[in-house]
């Protein structure tokens, strides 16, 4: 996706965003456990900030890759989710969102929900504005990156096999 802004540089640091509630019995399904459609709310959320932040200006949502459900939370949980952006385009910015979810009484903390978003930057006339070029100041962050890069990857790769 990268290509050359001329809007200047920000690290992936600059884009990070987390946020937490605690799952209410209101944002819960007959079982205890939380509505898909709550969280993939708070996933938005999450990763608007962070494209946000990095783009210093409005965002909107262009798409949502496939969601990954790996684990349920329930009713009380702790949910953290935590959104950066990997890269960018000319308007546009990519962007991970991870859900963890813990009950701190317990000590038990679990991945649950993973996936990738992709936000437009707008101008004062709401229309696709050039983003900053992303750069990885540390080890940590161009690992964060590749990562991230390297997973996306794999889930388009996994979901062209499903359709051939």
């Amino acid at each position: 996706m990268q290509q050359q802004s001329s809007v200047g540089t920000r690290s992936l640091s600059a884009s990070r965003a987390e946020m937490s509630e605690i799952l209410m019995p209101n944002d819960t399904n007959n079982l205890g456990r939380a509505l898909g459609g709550r969280i993939l709310e708070w996933m938005d959320v999450c990763g608007a900030i962070a494209g946000r932040r990095f783009a210093e200006r409005q965002v909107v949502t262009a798409s949502m890759d496939h969601v990954d459900f790996l684990a349920p939370i329930d009713v009380g949980d702790v949910v953290t989710v935590e959104a950066y952006v990997f890269d960018t385009g000319r308007t546009s910015m990519d962007i991970k969102v991870d859900v963890t979810a813990e009950r701190p009484s317990e000590g038990d903390r679990r991945e649950t929900i993973t996936s990738f978003f992709t936000f437009v930057a707008l101008d004062d006339d709401e229309k696709p504005s050039p983003v900053p070029d992303l750069v990885c100041d540390s080890q940590e962050e161009r690992e964060l990156r590749d990562s991230a890069l390297q997973k996306r990857r794999e889930h388009r790769a996994a979901l062209a096999e499903e359709f051939e």
